[in-house]
């Protein structure tokens, strides 16, 4: 089905549905797979023409989906760099903002990320929600907001980072319905809707994933792998650096697990003015800034947040089952006698969007208007001898 947007009673844009491929069309696409399926003895025709429509469905569906980035928002000077990602039904700019404005999500990285790391599970929700866009943003100091020819003012806490992202929907003029945040972007979007004060302009869904209000306890059991002993070991190493597999191989032999190395490997880029793209290598981060940063992280309490919530707050929180951000302490049941909820994510260390994206995607579906509508992304049933 595709889908149409309507205005609902509250302005808010809502969606109504309406064919997107008709069964015929359907039919005829998938007879050469049900001939050749059904001779072979692997599924029914009910099955096929079933399966075969939702490959179809979800087709469409992604062939409608569409990234904006802030130059296409004539945003010529971000504050923070950023891009929207927009369903199928999700039609709107600042260049045509006529209508109903989609509902908004945004999802915050975490320390030494970028928001790419975000991208293919933005992708995944405006694919099965269609009317929604998702903003994701290169916090302060990352990615391509570390490249900015005009920096955003110091200093860098995860207060400023969240009035980054405040300043950039302010511009756009967006109010999300849903922030989601990662590890560090987790306390980044609680700090969010902290400014707001005792009650907020809209009802707000906050999910932090993988991270607690207060103490931070990230890095494997044995002491491997703290960011805070990443960032400082990055800072100390010279450029330019001789590649990416010199740097995976120099962080291993610092005790560093081989994921964690490899990962921080992938923030490297070129020096300005190298004739390579794969040797003389520099950051493509601020260490110092994002220094600041996670130290800023390491301080900063949400709990009053959690004891006293803004009017119009719901807060999630998102556990993972193996995850090296180590829950203790009591933290969980604290959170709850709070009246706030806990979600364990099954199969997922802490890189929960990556590790176990459909699950992760099922705890947050509700926020996104209801029951899942992610059929057509789910693995195709085992065929049957």
């Amino acid at each position: 089905m595709q889908m149409n947007f309507t205005k609902g009673s509250r302005g808010v844009a809502q969606a109504r549905a309406a064919p997107i491929v008709s069964h015929a069309t359907v039919n005829a696409r998938s007879r050469p797979m049900v001939v050749k399926c059904k001779a072979m003895g692997l599924m029914t025709s009910s099955t096929t023409i079933s399966t075969t429509q939702n490959q179809v469905q979800r087709a469409a569906v992604s062939a409608g989906t569409q990234v904006l980035s802030s130059w296409d928002l004539q945003d010529t000077e971000p504050r923070v760099s950023y891009e929207l990602v927009q369903g199928a039904l999700a039609r709107w700019t600042t260049r045509a903002p006529g209508g109903p404005t989609p509902p908004t999500c945004v999802l915050v990285h975490g320390i030494l990320g970028n928001r790419r790391n975000m991208q293919s599970f933005a992708r995944m929700l405006v694919e099965g929600f269609p009317s929604w866009q998702v903003l994701l943003v290169d916090l302060r100091c990352h990615g391509e907001s570390a490249s900015l020819s005009k920096q955003p003012p110091g200093p860098h806490t995860v207060a400023t980072a969240a009035v980054d992202i405040l300043t950039v929907l302010r511009d756009l003029k967006l109010f999300p319905h849903v922030l989601v945040g990662h590890s560090f972007g987790g306390k980044v979007v609680m700090s969010m809707v902290s400014q707001f004060g005792q009650r907020l302009p809209r009802n707000v869904q906050v999910w932090v994933l993988d991270s607690l209000p207060g103490e931070v306890r990230s890095g494997l059991a044995d002491g491997r792998d703290r960011p805070a002993d990443l960032i400082q070991h990055l800072r100390a190493m010279p450029l330019p650096l001789a590649s990416r597999a010199d740097v995976t191989a120099q962080l291993e032999r610092a005790g560093f697990s081989t994921a964690v190395a490899r990962w921080a490997a992938t923030s490297t880029r070129p020096l300005p003015g190298s004739p390579s793209s794969t040797h003389n290598l520099g950051w493509s981060f601020d260490l110092a800034g994002i220094q600041q940063l996670y130290a800023s992280y390491e301080a900063t309490c949400m709990w009053p947040l959690l004891e006293a919530p803004p009017q119009g707050l719901k807060l999630d929180f998102v556990k993972a089952q193996h995850s090296t951000f180590r829950w203790g302490g009591g933290d969980e049941a604290r959170i709850s006698a709070l009246g706030h909820r806990v979600h364990v994510l099954p199969d997922a260390g802490h890189w929960v969007h990556t590790d176990n994206p459909l699950g992760l995607f099922d705890i947050l579906a509700p926020s996104f208007g209801g029951a899942v509508d992610l059929r057509q992304q789910r693995p195709m049933s085992p065929l049957r001898a």
